[in-house]
């Protein structure tokens, strides 16, 4: 490409590069490209995704239909704090903590307190 070794050394002096810093700047924008898709295709949807999770636990009342991370189907009979009781069962009623809830299937209406069939 060059007419002499001479005239290509002399070109690569006269552009201020030692080889070092083209070595250490081709690099950098391909870094930060990486870790903007990562934040974009992996950070950012998994944090959506707990936040959707935390709001769904979070507003469990008495009715709902839940599966649970085991996959077992069942009714909450009781809410409280940290755990939930579900009914898989006509009589059997376990409990479970929220975060083990990992969908929720059917919305149902909350009992009245004096119902005897939830009492």
């Amino acid at each position: 490409m060059f007419g002499t070794p001479a005239y290509a050394q002399t070109a690569a002096a006269a552009t201020g590069g030692n080889g070092l810093s083209d070595l250490l700047a081709s690099p950098i924008p391909l870094i930060v490209f990486m870790g903007i898709m990562f934040y974009f295709m992996l950070w950012r949807p998994q944090q959506q995704k707990v936040k959707q999770h935390q709001a769904m636990v979070a507003a469990l009342k008495r009715g709902d239909t839940v599966v649970l991370n085991s996959g077992v189907i069942g009714k909450v009979a009781k809410v409280e704090d940290a755990e939930l009781g579900v009914e898989i069962a006509p009589t059997v009623v376990i409990k479970v903590v929220r975060s083990m809830v990992s969908e929720v299937r059917a919305k149902g209406e909350p009992a009245p307190a004096n119902d005897p069939k939830n009492g």
